[in-house]
């Protein structure tokens, strides 16, 4: 049977081995090819010493990753702006697998870090140590002759140059949007036209609600851009409203003939349906053809003049709430009182449970997992994984919930703050604290973040649903020996593993 693509880039990817027809993603063949070939023009002017701008080195990187940009003319745009011949990514697939599984993973793991140093860079941050590193590891992707012994210390560095990644995305939020505090967000969506803003960057939303203002358009926030409920910068433009509908893999169903408009700032665009294909609109790296994209002019015009064209609901479509805002500084803000909630033995134990979500099966296990966690523990979480839970009452210890949510993926920093902050406060190793990871994982940005996990030398994390299919054997074994890294099971059991009962 021939051979339309190769990819095995997701945890959705076809017979957890490669989509090689169709992407389980909904991208074409044809997109998977521009796809290498854009990635092959980056490797070779990283091979060549050629200039890439950091702009477009970002974006070519970060186009990529999984349902990002399934514009074919976007990225032969993007290709020619490179400029270079392509290095066929097919040498790297007939490596011998330990290093194809290595190269694999670097590769991946920079899609994530280019992601997050994007939203960095167009908040007008200072990223060219990261693009040296981008740069570094697509010329050792492209080089015939690097080897294991080359690779492993390469990608446990990609881990450390995602957590710098985080550390001045953090910083350039909080500069920029202010210092997010823990806040309630209403899922109601009013009568009256509407506007929803999905993604993840910031700054678009921002934008958004600029032009918006006094214009009789409410703003809603939907997937990962509910935590920017939390910034003062952006929550004090009364027209956002709230949040509409729930995780990324849910809009095929949620966005159905709404009468709103909706705008794309980043990742986690999925193949359009026709009952809402004429009133999504694209910016910044993503793309979908037939789409208007807002250019790096961020005129949103079109966006409104469709939410007024459709007009919204006549009456209110009443949901529930989210809670979300618990960011390291909310959190290290309350450390007296969580440090005494574990000596007391108020807390006996904390579980981040979070991670990038997807529509495989097997998922509701966060849910059951989080359903079960006993009382006395807390759960942290981040990213669109935290849909699986974020509506559940599990109570509060010391007033504090029990679920605290810490932000986006691109808030991973926050995660790593809070953990080394208790473990200084109980003068241990982090390793050492009443603290288990369970992680969930769809694309690339997951990748680069358990890298940053590794490199900060986290052991026993939990990682699911599947493994990644492009980790060889050895590469497995590596993990498990040096980082006890393990894959899920249920719930119970590994509750009861982790609680050590």
């Amino acid at each position: 049977m021939e051979t339309k693509m190769f990819c095995m880039q997701c945890e959705q990817t076809a017979g957890g081995k490669a989509c090689t027809n169709t992407g389980v993603c909904g991208k074409t063949a044809n997109t998977a090819r521009l796809q290498d070939e854009l990635t092959g023009a980056l490797i070779t002017a990283s091979r060549r010493g050629v200039e890439v701008p950091e702009r477009l080195l970002l974006e070519g990187v970060f186009a990529t990753l999984t349902n990002v940009n399934f514009d074919d003319a976007a990225l032969e745009k993007l290709i020619a702006e490179v400029g270079t011949p392509y290095y066929n990514l097919y040498k790297v697939r007939d490596a011998d697998e330990d290093t194809r599984s290595l190269k694999t993973l670097l590769l991946l793991g920079i899609r994530g870090v280019a992601a997050y140093a994007y939203h960095a860079f167009v908040l007008g941050h200072d990223v060219a140590e990261i693009c040296a590193f981008l740069k570094k590891a697509l010329s050792a992707i492209g080089d015939d002759g690097c080897g294991l012994p080359e690779l492993l210390p390469l990608v446990m560095e990609c881990g450390k140059v995602n957590i710098d990644a985080l550390a001045l995305l953090d910083k350039a939020n909080n500069e920029a949007f202010g210092t997010p505090a823990p806040v309630t967000v209403s899922r109601t969506i009013l009568p009256g036209p509407f506007i929803v803003v999905s993604g993840h960057d910031l700054r678009d939303l921002k934008l958004m609600l600029e032009q918006t203002n006094g214009k009789g358009v409410n703003v809603y926030t939907h997937g990962e851009m509910l935590p920017a409920h939390a910034y003062p910068e952006l929550k004090k433009y009364a027209h956002l409203k709230g949040n509409f509908g729930t995780a990324w893999q849910n809009q095929q169903k949620e966005l159905a003939n709404v009468p709103g408009a909706f705008l794309f700032t980043t990742n986690c665009l999925m193949p359009l349906q026709k009952s809402y294909s004429d009133r999504v609109f694209t910016t910044a790296v993503v793309g979908y053809p037939g789409l208007v994209h807002i250019g790096e002019d961020k005129d949103f015009t079109p966006v409104i003049d469709k939410a007024l064209e459709l007009g919204g609901y006549t009456e209110p479509q009443v949901g529930g709430t989210f809670t979300t805002g618990f960011g390291h500084n909310a959190v290290l803000s309350n450390a007296e009182t969580i440090v005494g909630a574990v000596k007391s033995g108020a807390i006996k134990h904390f579980f981040l449970v979070g991670g990038c979500d997807g529509a495989k099966q097997g998922r509701n296990y966060y849910t059951e997992f989080v359903k079960q966690a006993p009382p006395g523990t807390i759960i942290l979480t981040l990213a669109c994984g935290k849909y699986r839970f974020n509506d559940l009452d599990i109570g509060t210890i010391g007033g504090l919930p029990r679920i605290l949510d810490m932000g986006q993926c691109n808030d991973a920093y926050s995660a790593v703050r809070v953990a080394l902050a208790l473990a200084d406060a109980f003068g241990c190793g982090v390793n050492d604290l009443p603290l288990t990871l369970v992680l969930s994982w769809y694309e690339q940005k997951a990748v680069a973040i358990l890298l940053s996990l590794l490199h900060l030398g986290i052991r026993n994390i939990r990682l699911g649903p599947t493994l990644p299919a492009f980790i060889s054997p050895n590469v497995l074994n590596y993990l498990v020996e040096n980082f006890g890294i393990a894959s899920i099971t249920t719930p119970e059991a590994d509750l009861a593993a982790m609680l050590g009962k």
